[in-house]
């Protein structure tokens, strides 16, 4: 399975923006872009120039591509299914990333970062509705119930997710029983529950050019 495997810390540093790709470690002190928040590179720190239209909605892709941690040929496909599926072509796109596996178990708390919630995907940790689910790009359906695994409860990283879940809170398209390690979809995600700026209209520009 193709990934990024460079620094995370880089690329938030990139797109100027904390894309909260480390979990804890981005409210910490230890935080690369509190303390660096320019571009990486020796020209990081260099003068700004004004940005082309085409740049503009190229780093909005971007962005957003990098938050999901997603390679450019399967966000290429999400749009196109997106722009082909009934409603905005743009919501329907942060729709079918927010309804990924990886994601789902991000925002229910039983993972710090989308790459932990990846891991536990791939390593076989997860199962839905009673049936043992490795594939993280799995788009989850209403009434759904994802579980962890009896010995993945015992996990000392998903515990610690669970503990500091309520920093970024579980959005009300998902209900969370963390005593049980369990959730359920009880409603598709909705663009206002969304918290990070995206701009979906930009990417929606750029691959209809």
């Amino acid at each position: 399975m193709a990934r990024y495997r460079g620094a995370a810390c880089r690329q938030c540093r990139r797109e100027k923006l904390k894309l909260f790709l480390k979990g804890e470690r981005c409210y910490s002190d230890k935080c690369a872009f509190e303390r660096r928040s320019y571009a990486p590179g020796q020209h990081g720190q260099a003068r700004l120039r004004k940005s082309s239209d085409y740049a503009i909605q190229l780093r909005e892709k971007q962005k957003v591509r990098r938050i999901y941690g997603i390679l450019e040929n399967q966000f290429r496909r999400y749009f196109f299914m997106a722009d082909r599926h009934k409603g905005v072509t743009g919501e329907n796109l942060l729709q079918f990333l927010e309804r990924r596996l990886d994601n789902t178990l991000y925002r229910l708390g039983f993972a710090n970062s989308r790459n932990h919630a990846r891991q536990l995907v791939r390593h076989n940790h997860v199962l839905v509705d009673g049936h043992k689910v490795n594939i993280p790009s799995y788009l989850v359906k209403v009434g759904e119930e994802i579980t962890l695994k009896d010995k993945s409860q015992k996990n000392s990283a998903v515990n610690e997710s669970i503990s500091a879940v309520a920093r970024r809170g579980v959005p009300s398209w998902l209900t969370a029983d963390h005593t049980n390690y369990k959730g359920t979809v009880k409603a598709l995600p909705v663009r206002d529950e969304l918290t990070l700026p995206i701009q979906e209209q930009l990417i929606v520009e750029l691959y209809s050019k």
